[in-house]
């Protein structure tokens, strides 16, 4: 296997829809036009190819001072296990060095109570261990903002 990394942020529709339908997010790839425009805005984008075939991907939002916010890291299933998410994951954290929040939010469903770890193995922690709380708004659009 000759796993190679770019910095890329144009993806085919297909390649984009094949990655994301693999691991189950197909809330995303219900609009994938937004995806797609979505993942070619983003600061950081590390995707990692076995020749033509998009294998992986992370992206991220930040303002590359202060704030990095770590929105997707996804691998097709095929390739877990063998250090894909892992390589990706070091790429992006290298790449975000110096910066003080790195932030990545994640489900508690029972499918991904394995990454907790594997996100801890990086430096990661919940944020009741650093004595802090997070919030957030999902489809903002419907909801309802008093200002």
């Amino acid at each position: 296997m000759n796993i190679t990394f770019s910095n890329q942020k144009i993806f085919s529709s297909q390649q984009v829809n094949d990655l994301y339908t693999s691991v189950g997010w197909t809330a995303y790839t219900n609009d994938l036009p937004k995806l797609l425009r979505a993942i070619s805005k983003s600061s950081l984008v590390i995707s990692a190819w076995n020749g033509a075939e998009l294998v992986g991907l992370i992206r991220a939002l930040t303002d590359e001072e202060t704030i990095a916010y770590i929105q997707d890291i996804l691998v097709l299933p095929v390739y877990h296990k063998q250090g894909v998410g892992s390589q990706l994951m070091r790429r992006m954290l290298s790449e975000l060095k110096g910066i003080r929040q790195i932030v990545l939010m994640t489900d508690q469903g029972e499918a991904n109570l394995p990454l907790h770890d594997w996100y801890r193995s990086f430096g990661f922690k919940f944020f009741e261990d650093w004595g802090t709380i997070g919030f957030a708004i999902f489809d903002v659009g419907e909801a309802e903002v008093n200002l």
